[in-house]
């Protein structure tokens, strides 16, 4: 009887470790829920044929360290780089006049944000200040503690006092991330 109840609360315990996840809203609801309370926001641009983006998902956005940090500090945002979704940001309305929904799983043009905002590779993580200014765009797959340097790094606004790349290497060399792999 001891062993049944110890076996019910380990699968009870791992699947309410794997039931974490990120609290994805859209850009316009990040936007909004910033008015109300700050928080700085992290934009996953991401496409729906792209391998490393999928990698991210399933590797990085997992991570149960990161899920508890990026929901704590941010406001997470996921985002179709190619896809069809409407935002209102800084005044303007961005959209993707030339999308094809019969490409919406393969390459389609590239949504008028992320042009906006930079983007030139799939993954590309954007963050945004509290003003919703672009604070940086990082692009290429990380992993969870490779994010973790760029989420504390603009968390707790160090970047702000980096002006120059050997600033940036020696936090860079100095990191020692805290996310369990």
């Amino acid at each position: 009887m001891k062993s049944y109840v110890v076996v019910v609360f380990f699968l009870l315990g791992s699947i309410m470790i794997h039931a974490q996840k990120i609290n994805w809203v859209t850009m316009d609801e990040a936007l909004s829920l910033q008015e109300k309370a700050p928080k700085k926001i992290l934009i996953d641009m991401y496409t729906t044929w792209c391998g490393p983006c999928k990698m991210l998902d399933r590797n990085t956005f997992t991570n149960t360290d990161l899920i508890a940090f990026v929901n704590t500090h941010y406001y997470a945002v996921k985002f179709n780089a190619e896809g069809n979704e409407t935002v209102h940001y800084k005044g303007q309305e961005f959209s993707n006049p030339n999308y094809k929904p019969e490409m919406a799983k393969r390459r389609n043009s590239p949504h008028q944000f992320s042009q906006y905002l930079g983007v030139r590779a799939y993954p590309t993580m954007v963050f945004l200040g509290l003003e919703a200014e672009v604070l940086a765009p990082i692009p290429g797959y990380q992993t969870a503690q490779q994010l973790e340097l760029y989420l504390r790094l603009f968390k707790d606004d160090t970047y702000k006092k980096m002006n120059n790349q050997e600033a940036f290497n020696g936090y860079y060399k100095a990191f020692v991330p805290t996310f369990m792999p």
